[in-house]
């Protein structure tokens, strides 16, 4: 844990014994009255906090602290990822690795290919996908937590994207991942591109056995690149990632 994070409602109050974030400071960090630890709050600042007293009982107890706000808390990179829907133990370890690297959004899609028992996965439809976010936004000691939202198809998702007004005024750059019909590799794609210095970026990733032509059809016709990352074929929560770092290392802040 590279930071301890806390709702607004509990940042200013007691820190139970017997939650996990109490249970990590005590019995793996060490921490008792007096000691300092990274802290934040959920979509807000990162900052110190300092332990002002640790309350015990034979089966209960609080840690009591104070926090003080010193930073933005790492604000999320410009980058969307639409991914189909891959299996749910892959998705565990890709929601992670997606907060990790800093993406905006999540947008999971269920595919004309993909198995459509995943789209009701509990991952996709409870709090335990946003829990594998706040555990990935933890380890990278960030503070904001991206956006998780599912779709029923590529072109719902699409839609949704097009629909948003908040999106109207940003220069897309729109990537869709194939390794069947690429029309040049993603790297090459985004240095050639580089002058257009778009303000968003949104990557399109197929679930386990990829794109069908309909859908590559769609993508292409709403203004996605159909773009290589090599003749191997990964995984989902591979390519996944490796597209996203691709992506960050071009906009310049890997």
């Amino acid at each position: 844990m590279n930071i301890c994070l806390f709702s607004q409602e509990e940042i200013g109050q007691p820190l139970s014994l017997n939650d996990e974030r109490a249970c990590h400071l005590v019995k793996i960090l060490h921490k008792k009255e007096g000691d300092s630890f990274n802290a934040g709050i959920i979509n807000g600042n990162s900052g110190t906090a300092v332990i002002t007293s640790i309350e015990q009982s034979e089966n209960s107890g609080f840690i009591h602290f104070s926090f003080t706000p010193e930073g933005d808390g790492k604000p999320l990179y410009p980058l969307i990822m639409i991914i189909g829907f891959p299996r749910p133990i892959q998705l565990k370890r890709l929601l992670r690795d997606m907060a990790g690297l800093g993406v905006c959004q999540v947008h999971l899609v269920g595919t004309e290919l993909g198995e459509k028992s995943y789209l009701k996965s509990d991952l996709a439809t409870s709090q335990a996908g946003t829990k594998m976010l706040l555990d990935g936004t933890v380890q990278a000691a960030g503070t904001h937590v991206p956006q998780l939202i599912r779709h029923e198809s590529l072109l719902d998702c699409i839609i949704s994207l097009k629909d948003n007004p908040a999106l109207k005024n940003e220069r897309k750059l729109c990537l869709g991942l194939d390794n069947v019909r690429p029309v040049q590799s993603l790297s090459q794609f985004l240095i050639n591109n580089v002058q257009k210095k778009p303000s968003l970026y949104i990557a399109a990733i197929g679930s386990e056995r990829g794109w069908t032509d309909n859908e590559r059809n769609c993508l292409s016709e709403h203004g996605f690149t159909l773009l290589g990352m090599g003749k191997r074929v990964l995984r989902t929560e591979t390519a996944a990632t490796v597209s996203a770092s691709i992506i960050l290392s071009a906009m310049g802040v890997l």
